[in-house]
C-alpha cells in the first residue's frame, strides 16, 4: 500500500510540473524529446518499482518509460496558432 501511495504522489507531482500557466501556453507548449524522455523515465521507474519491485524493476521501467516518452514527444508535433 505504501508503494501505491508513493506512486500516486509521484505521478501527481509529474502532472503538476507539466501544467502550463495560461490557456494559450497550454495550447502551444509541447514537450521536447528530452523532456519527454525524462518524464517518461521517472514515470516508468515509479511504475516499474510498483509492478516488479526491486532495483531491476525500477531500472527496466525507467528505460522503457524514457524510450516511450522520447518517442511520444518526437511524434507529437502540434502547431501553434496565435490570434
Amino acid at each position: 500500500m505504501k508503494a501505491l501511495n508513493t506512486a500516486a504522489c509521484a505521478l501527481g507531482l509529474l502532472a503538476l510540473a507539466g501544467a502550463a500557466p495560461s490557456a494559450q501556453a497550454r495550447d502551444c507548449k509541447r514537450l521536447t524529446k528530452t523532456e519527454g524522455a525524462v518524464i517518461g523515465g521517472v514515470g516508468g521507474a515509479v511504475l516499474g518499482k510498483v509492478i516488479a519491485g526491486g532495483t531491476t524493476g525500477t531500472v527496466l521501467g525507467a528505460v522503457a518509460g524514457g524510450v516511450a516518452g522520447h518517442e511520444i514527444a518526437r511524434k507529437n508535433r502540434k502547431k501553434c496558432r496565435y490570434r
